[in-house]
C-alpha cells in the first residue's frame, strides 16, 4: 500500500505555508521532509506533530492508495 500527502501540500498552500516553514515549526528532519515529498512512509510522531500545528486529523493529510 502506498501513501500520499497530496492533502498535505494543499493545505499549505491554502495556509501560506512553504514546507521549510512547516519543517521548521514541526521540528521534522530535512530527511522527513524529503520522504515527505517523495510520498514514502513516515513515523506517527511526525503525522502527529504535523496534525496538531496545522489543527487537522491524519486523514486531512494524507492518503493511503492500494496498489
Amino acid at each position: 500500500m502506498k501513501v500520499s500527502y497530496q492533502k498535505l501540500w494543499h493545505i499549505l498552500l491554502d495556509r501560506n505555508l512553504t514546507k521549510k516553514a512547516l519543517a521548521e515549526k514541526a521540528e521534522i528532519t530535512q530527511y522527513t521532509m524529503k520522504k515527505l515529498n517523495k510520498n514514502e512512509s513516515v513515523g506517527t510522531d511526525t503525522i502527529g506533530r504535523i496534525c496538531l500545528l496545522l489543527n487537522c486529523t491524519a486523514d486531512d493529510i494524507m492518503d493511503f492508495i492500494q496498489d
